[in-house]
């Protein structure tokens, strides 16, 4: 019941995002107004990062040292293998893609575990909460500084970052998020008690920051630079991307006896990639271009809640099949 209302609110906020895209496509803001609003998205990633950094106890991400294995699965798999397979698949047919969505798949690969997505799904298929618990929070505190570091290298090349860019990357998301982990002493207890506060913040700075997008990419002729193919083949890259992932991790937790609580969450917080942090960063590293860099992200998100939802329910099903039958004629007798 629970996994059915998270994915419910999500898919609604999913939503939320295509009517907001669908908006910038006919009202984009213009002039000073896009100044206002870029202005306002920069205020709000930065409020995003801070309380994020409140809230992420350092004490839990590491609490689960003794499944260093596990946790070690994990970190491979979110900021090694997801990065080596976008570009792979890059080196292998650039031309399916425009650069610019190049550039958001690829940033898409380098982003941290989602944290209430990767609990979620780990407790209702009966996997190890605790170390997803963990996992996750370590992956948003250590993918805050990697995510960026690793996009820039990887698109060095073709993209290459400039300095302005990595000097907003440290000011707009950096600073903002270790002021929340300094202040964490006296805010993070007012946070967890008001989470709604934190997922207003959540889904109405990421509504912003989609508006802000996607209206200078309107104005730069965002929808004449991909097609419906293109987007086909984003999809299909993205589902065989997870899919890739999710075997590989599946398969190499049982070749090295991890148990089917760890598998479960190895394969959870493995798999993830948190759109909050994604659409955040996309703005800050592709300031005025981040309108096309930013779908890879908002599909990936939408393909692995709907694959996870499924493969929950089945790993559920099997640990209810999987129980024995208590023996009722004996119990009466």
């Amino acid at each position: 019941m629970f996994l059915r209302r998270a994915l419910l609110l999500i898919d609604r906020f999913l939503a939320a995002i295509l009517l907001t895209v669908a908006f910038a496509s006919v009202l984009p803001a213009r002039g000073e107004t896009a100044a206002v609003f870029s202005w306002l998205t920069d205020g709000g990633i930065m409020l995003l990062f801070f309380l994020h950094g409140a809230k992420l106890s350092p004490e839990a991400a590491l609490a689960g040292a003794r499944h260093w294995r596990l946790h070690a699965m994990v970190f491979a798999s979110t900021f090694v293998l997801f990065p080596l397979l976008a570009v792979s698949f890059h080196r292998l047919a650039p031309e399916l893609l425009p650069p610019a969505l190049w550039a958001g798949f690829i940033l898409m690969s380098a982003l941290p575990s989602t944290i209430q997505a990767s609990i979620a799904f780990t407790s209702v298929a009966g996997g190890n909460v605790s170390a997803a618990i963990c996992s996750a929070s370590a992956s948003n505190l250590i993918g805050t500084i990697l995510a960026p570091l690793i996009a820039g290298m990887l698109l060095a090349q073709s993209a290459p970052l400039s300095a302005d860019a990595m000097l907003a990357v440290v000011m707009k998301l950096l600073a903002p998020f270790l002021a929340g982990q300094l202040l964490r002493p006296w805010v993070g207890a007012w946070i967890s008690r008001h989470r709604l506060v934190l997922r207003s913040v959540d889904y109405g700075s990421i509504l912003l920051i989609v508006y802000t997008a996607f209206s200078a990419g309107v104005v730069n002729g965002i929808w004449q630079q991909v097609g419906v193919a293109q987007l086909v083949r984003l999809v299909a890259m993205n589902a065989m991307l997870l899919a890739i992932v999710m075997t590989t991790l599946t398969f190499a937790s049982r070749r090295l006896g991890f148990s089917r609580p760890d598998e479960i969450a190895i394969v959870f917080c493995g798999s993830k990639k948190g759109l909050a942090a994604g659409v955040s960063i996309a703005t800050v590293l592709f300031a005025g271009h981040a309108g096309l860099a930013i779908i890879p992200i908002m599909l990936f998100h939408q393909i692995q809640l709907m694959v996870c939802a499924s493969l929950a329910r089945r790993y559920a099903s099997r640990r209810e099949m999987a129980e024995p039958v208590p023996d009722l004629s004996t119990a009466q007798s």
